[in-house]
């Protein structure tokens, strides 16, 4: 049979609805029941959940600290993920991949530009209308207030949105797509970016909020006296 290897990013335990999906109300008991699902996966059903060290594993337990949960979870943490640098000198990705990531990176780069200067030109328009109603100095306290605050807030919502969804922001997203290339093991992530680049280097992906239910519909057939030798390895992510 298929052993199945699988490579988590932060996402797969602190997803909402993967823990609300095992009818879980806070984030804590969430992570404990997503992991104890990955425990059964271990034991019943051969499969190995890798984490990136340091990566990934420290954000992981950072995750469970900074959300005061208790020190059984962090134990889970360490017994059931694997583990696992991944070998940044051996993989190989391929040129192609590398050239098509600066292209898409530099797109985004300008579109941020652009939403840039229209706060730009929002703000000195918006000035501009109210030196013709008083004197800009009298109002500086009005200005910063209800004109640079709320150009500031909706210029860092459509900043995030155009520079961070979608592209890898940070070491651990590109140790979790290092790693799961090094091992031939599908990605468990929430991330569209880890998604989207997933996709291009050819790997297998799941979101977060399915994994645990794959787990369980897996046992689920255990239950029923299917054979994990019976299972289509073209079923398996």
């Amino acid at each position: 049979m298929l052993r199945q290897r699988f490579v988590l990013d932060t996402t797969a335990l602190t997803d909402s609805l993967a823990w609300e999906s095992e009818g879980c109300t806070n984030i804590c008991d969430g992570m404990n029941a997503i992991l104890d699902r990955i425990a059964q996966g271990r034991l019943h059903l051969g499969i190995s959940c890798y984490v990136p060290y340091p990566s990934v594993y420290s954000e992981i337990r950072d995750f469970a600290r900074h959300n005061n949960c208790n020190s059984l979870i962090l134990s889970k943490v360490d017994t059931w993920l694997v583990k696992k640098t991944p070998d940044r000198y051996k993989v190989k990705v391929p040129s192609k991949i590398f050239y098509e990531y600066v292209d898409y990176m530099r797109s985004r780069i300008n579109k941020g530009m652009n939403i840039s200067e229209e706060a730009i030109w929002e703000s000195v328009s918006r000035c501009i209308s109210m030196s013709e109603t008083g004197n800009l100095k009298e109002m500086k306290d009005e200005i910063e207030r209800e004109v640079v605050g709320g150009i500031i807030r909706k210029f860092r919502e459509k900043y995030r949105a155009a520079l961070r969804y979608g592209i890898l922001d940070s070491a651990p997203d590109i140790d979790v797509l290092l790693l799961a290339k090094d091992l031939d093991a599908a990605v468990i992530s929430q991330d569209l970016g880890i998604q989207r680049w997933s996709e291009q280097l050819g790997l297998r992906f799941m979101e977060s909020r399915s994994f645990p239910v794959m787990i369980k519909e897996y046992m689920g057939a255990l239950g029923q006296g299917v054979k994990l030798e019976e299972i289509d390895e073209d079923r398996m992510i």
